[in-house]
C-alpha cells in the first residue's frame, strides 16, 4: 500500500458516527445498518461532502474486517459503457454473497457518467439480482440518472457542509498530524473550501508541504482564492469610478493566485451578496457577471472581459440602467 493510499486510509471514518456533518442522512443510514438490510440507494450532492465516506462506513459497519470482499467500488467516470455493467457489475451482483451475509453491495461512484445506454443496463441488473445484492450510486447531479433507477432507489440529498463540521474537521486533522496552524488560517480553510472536505484536506496537505507553521496567507496562496479583503478593495474601488485602480488590482491577483476568468468571474460575484449596495443593485450586477462569464465561456478574451465587467460596477453606482 502507498503513503497516499495509508493516509487516506488512516482519515477514512471506520463508521457512520465518524462522518462528518449530515446528521439526518447518517440517522437513516445506521437504522438500514442496524436491521442488516437496506434498499439500493442514491446519493446526490457536491463533491466533498461526504458520499462515498457514507457509502464504504456503512459497508464497514455491516462486513466488518471482511468489508472489502463484500464490496465492489466503481468509479463510473473512468468505467462509464454498456460493457462495464454487462461483464463487471453483472458477474459481481450474480454471485452468492459471504456465507454470515445478507448481501453484497456495488459502489458505483459519479454514476452520472454513465451513458444512457448503461444506465438502462443497470436498471435490468438492479431489479434481476436484488436478492443478492445492493446497489450505491453516487453522483453530484440526480437529474443526470434516468428515472427508473432514480424510482428504484431511496435518494438522499447531501449538502455543503456547515462551518462548525468544516471547522472540526480540520482541527481534528491538524491535531493528528501535528500541524501548526493559526485560528485565522482554520478559518480561511473553511472559506477556500466552501463545505467541501476533499479540498479542505488538500489544502492543509499543500500548505504543510510549504512550511511547518500554518498561516492565513499560505492558505490563500495554496488554494489559488483571493482573501475577501482583496476582493472587497476591488469592488469599491470600481463602484466609486476607479476602474483602473479595480483593474489593476484585479489583474495581479489572477497572476499572483494563478486565477482563470471564470475564477475571477465567481470571486466578484461571491463579494457582490456581502457589499454594502442597494438590493436592485446587486440584481443589476448578478445579472451581469452571468452575462461576461458567458462571455468568457463561449471564448471571449478573459482580460477584455474582466475589464468590461468592472466598468458595469461604476456604470451601476452610477444610477444609469439600473
Amino acid at each position: 500500500m502507498s503513503e497516499l493510499e495509508i493516509w487516506t486510509e488512516k482519515f477514512r471514518p471506520s463508521n457512520l458516527t465518524e462522518v462528518m456533518g449530515q446528521k439526518q442522512i447518517v440517522e437513516k443510514l445506521k437504522a438500514f445498518v442496524a436491521n442488516k438490510n437496506m434498499p439500493h440507494l442514491l446519493f446526490a450532492g457536491p463533491a466533498g461532502t461526504g458520499k462515498t465516506t457514507s457509502a464504504i462506513a456503512m459497508a464497514k459497519e455491516l462486513y466488518g474486517e471482511d468489508w472489502k470482499k463484500c464490496m465492489l467500488e466503481l468509479n463510473a467516470s473512468d468505467e462509464r459503457g454498456i460493457d462495464i455493467i454487462r461483464v463487471k457489475v453483472k458477474d459481481f451482483a450474480r454471485t452468492k454473497p459471504m456465507p454470515g451475509t445478507p448481501f453484497k453491495v456495488i459502489m458505483l461512484d459519479e454514476a452520472d457518467s454513465l451513458t444512457k445506454d448503461a444506465q438502462h443496463a443497470l436498471r435490468r441488473t438492479m431489479e434481476s439480482y436484488t436478492h443478492t445484492c445492493r446497489f450505491i450510486l453516487s453522483c453530484n447531479y440526480s437529474s443526470k440518472i434516468i428515472l427508473p433507477i432514480q424510482s428504484r432507489c431511496a435518494v438522499f440529498r447531501f449538502k455543503p457542509l456547515e462551518k462548525a463540521d468544516v471547522l472540526e474537521y480540520v482541527k481534528k486533522i491538524t491535531t493528528a498530524e501535528k500541524m501548526k496552524i493559526d485560528e485565522k488560517a482554520v478559518n480561511a480553510v473553511y472559506d477556500a473550501s466552501e463545505g467541501d472536505l476533499r479540498r479542505a484536506t488538500n489544502i492543509l496537505q499543500s500548505a504543510a508541504a510549504l512550511a511547518t507553521k500554518i498561516d492565513e496567507a499560505m492558505i490563500y496562496s495554496v488554494s489559488g482564492v483571493a482573501k475577501p479583503k482583496e476582493m472587497e478593495n476591488i469592488i469599491k474601488a470600481a463602484l466609486s469610478g476607479d476602474i483602473k485602480k479595480a483593474k489593476t488590482e484585479m489583474f495581479n491577483i489572477m497572476l499572483n493566485y494563478g486565477l482563470s476568468g471564470i475564477d475571477a468571474v465567481k470571486l466578484i460575484n461571491k463579494q457582490v451578496w456581502d457589499t454594502d449596495i442597494p438590493s436592485a443593485q446587486k440584481i443589476w450586477l448578478i445579472d451581469k457577471i452571468g452575462e461576461y462569464e458567458f462571455r468568457i465561456i463561449e471564448g471571449a478574451d478573459e482580460f477584455l472581459q474582466i475589464e468590461a465587467l468592472l466598468a458595469q460596477f461604476a456604470i451601476c453606482k452610477g444610477g444609469n440602467n439600473v
